[in-house]
């Protein structure tokens, strides 16, 4: 479903982390331009 796509995969430090984000995405065929995990407050 991601095959050729660019994802920017951000993720939150209490919630899902941006690099398990970006792995899934590789996983789904997609090519992970940037991940970061940032703290929303």
């Amino acid at each position: 479903m991601l095959k050729g796509k660019k994802v920017i995969a951000i993720g939150e430090r209490d919630g899902v982390p941006g690099p398990v984000i970006a792995e899934l995405a590789a996983a789904a065929g997609a090519e992970v331009v940037y991940q970061t995990t940032e703290c929303f407050v």
